[in-house]
């Protein structure tokens, strides 16, 4: 047995030691490529070449798009009928969301097509004031026929003050005798209630969302097969539970599954549009590939389901997360996923379960929102990178180049806008959308959608604001909030916006001083003349390119305004 127990040992200490030098193999011919910018095509005088480092970026993408197309071919030859044997705690979350969407939320999930013996509801409010009553009304009037319960708890499991013992044991006279003294009297009944009734709400102290989510999974308990997760802001598909269902009864090895989540107000702004866009990117290309080699790096917030019995192992270490000193309260879903993919339990994705959720309309909101996303993923970085050797290591290279990437872009930009032509930046320019219309396309085949073409204008947003957000959310990633401000209120955080100033100021200098070199240089040589074609063709393709696409986005924006009247929308 002991033997045994030491060969396991060994072999995990050698993959540990296998995968961290593939870590470095991939890192070192990521940064190989870039440095030595070896150019393995290039025209006359270098005016338009393609490298090594570009051949590797393309390998990335394609491979990564065959690895999705096979995961959605898996998916749909899936036909195993789900058991309705499993009990589900469903959990959703919620801070002062808007009346329309929670409205939408509840009337979704009273419209699962699951058991109802073998669901039971718990919506957890982050907030005990009047102002978040609310949303128990709400609960209360959409339950009505199922007996809800409800629960205003003057506390949450953290906020209660150990030195009230004196207080407490006064209240606890009387009490049952699993009355603990130094306990919060509240919280027997909480989960008492929880446990026996099918319908709950609960309004507790704020506290986060995280601790909005641990009080439903820790008032569970053992009482449940599986946990499922939502947002107060989602509406649900009457299948998503029971597509969720049928995978993890697949395979015992998987711990966790997501589903497709869509965008609900797509057509409210620009910014959710493309936000809807690059969703479904995300989910059906990303994932789905991540999927393949069951290593989900992320089971999204709005729909998500998880064997309890595991989560209840990791519950505990998953609230008290801390990174360098400070308690974590965002990146909530980020490192639930983490922490199953520690235990060396697979992460799955399925489109099949589907759902559509709010997207920050605004400008402001959706950077705060992107600024957010990325501290988590960033920390989560470094925690996933301790487990890689537990996974395949597909895992490990996608992790390499997705943390990677940002940086070779950065320095890219920057140098070409500081020491390099005016063909240099338009051509790097004209290769990140002839890349964007590639990955469109290959969208456009997959969904069956024309729609995705528009996905190609993605990487001004990218470019202009969430590459400079990325830096800003390094920087800052000890700062913690609850996540996207609450529907009701107005963004009124506008420092991400100074990063932005910055990256500004930084490609325009770059741009002036590369202006005026290219003025002290001698236009009537060969090489420059040459140049001067390119530089014509390439700037009239170029605005040739963002007109056409950006009457199409007309378009096809007024379109959808002729069938608002006919479409789902809700007003926020």
């Amino acid at each position: 047995m002991k033997l045994k127990y030491s060969l396991k040992k060994l072999g995990t200490i050698l993959r540990a030691i296998f995968t961290f030098l593939f870590a470095l193999l991939v890192l070192g011919v990521m940064i190989w490529a870039y440095v030595e910018g070896f150019q393995l095509v290039k025209s006359m005088y270098g005016i338009i070449s393609f490298g090594f480092y570009g051949l590797l970026l393309s390998l990335h993408v394609l491979v990564q798009s065959l690895f999705a197309f096979i995961e959605h071919r898996r998916m749909k030859s899936h036909t195993k009928p789900c058991s309705y044997t499993k009990t589900i705690g469903f959990t959703i979350s919620a801070y002062q969301e808007d009346p329309s969407y929670l409205r939408e939320c509840l009337n979704s999930v009273k419209g699962l097509q699951y058991p109802s013996e073998l669901l039971r509801i718990i919506m957890v409010i982050d907030g005990n004031s009047d102002d978040d009553r609310y949303m128990m009304d709400m609960f209360r009037e959409v339950f009505a026929d199922q007996d809800p319960s409800f629960f205003v708890w003057k506390n949450n499991y953290h906020s209660w003050d150990p030195t009230k013992a004196q207080q407490d044991e006064e209240i606890g006279k009387g009490r049952d005798a699993d009355y603990v003294i130094g306990e919060d009297p509240q919280k027997n009944e909480l989960e008492h209630l929880i446990q026996t009734r099918r319908c709950v709400c609960i309004m507790q102290k704020w506290g986060g969302k995280r601790e909005v989510m641990y009080t439903a999974f820790k008032a569970l308990g053992s009482s449940v097969d599986y946990i499922q997760v939502c947002d107060s802001d989602t509406k649900l598909d009457p299948l998503a539970t029971v597509e969720l269902c049928k995978v993890l009864e697949s395979n015992p090895r998987y711990g966790a599954v997501g589903g497709d989540v869509m965008i609900l107000n797509l057509k409210d702004s620009y910014i959710s549009f493309m936000s809807s866009l690059r969703y479904w990117m995300a989910f059906n290309i990303e994932r789905s590939c991540q999927s393949f080699f069951n290593c989900v790096s992320c089971i999204s917030g709005p729909l998500g389901l998880y064997r309890n019995d595991l989560l209840q192992q990791f519950l505990e270490s998953w609230y008290n997360q801390k990174f360098l000193g400070s308690h974590c309260t965002f990146g909530d879903d980020r490192h639930l996923t983490n922490r199953m993919l520690s235990m060396g339990y697979a992460t799955k994705y399925t489109a099949r379960s589907k759902c559509y959720t709010e997207t920050p309309a605004q400008f402001l909101r959706w950077l705060n929102q992107q600024t957010r996303w990325t501290k988590s993923y960033f920390r989560e970085w470094l925690y996933n990178a301790m487990w890689w050797h537990k996974h395949h290591l597909w895992m490990t290279y996608e992790s390499i180049i997705s943390g990677v990437f940002p940086f070779f872009v950065t320095a890219t930009i920057i140098q070409l806008f500081w020491t390099g032509s005016l063909w240099d930046i338009l051509w790097v320019l004209c290769c990140i959308q002839l890349i964007g219309l590639v990955k469109a396309a290959y969208a456009c085949l997959l969904r069956q959608n024309i729609m995705m073409v528009f996905m190609s204008l993605y990487s001004s947003l990218y470019m202009t604001s969430l590459l400079p957000a990325k830096y800003f959310a390094i920087l800052t990633m000890n700062k913690s909030s609850w996540g996207t401000s609450g529907r009701r209120k107005i963004v009124g955080n506008y420092i991400p916006l100074l990063p932005l100033s910055v990256w500004a100021a930084i490609l325009l200098g770059g741009l002036g001083y590369t202006i005026y070199k290219e003025t002290q240089q001698d236009w009537t040589s060969p090489a420059k003349i040459m140049e001067t074609r390119f530089l014509v063709f390439g700037c009239v393709a170029y605005i040739c390119y963002w007109l056409i696409m950006m009457f199409l986005y007309w378009a096809w924006f007024r379109k959808l305004f002729r069938k608002r009247s006919q479409s789902y929308s809700l007003s926020v």
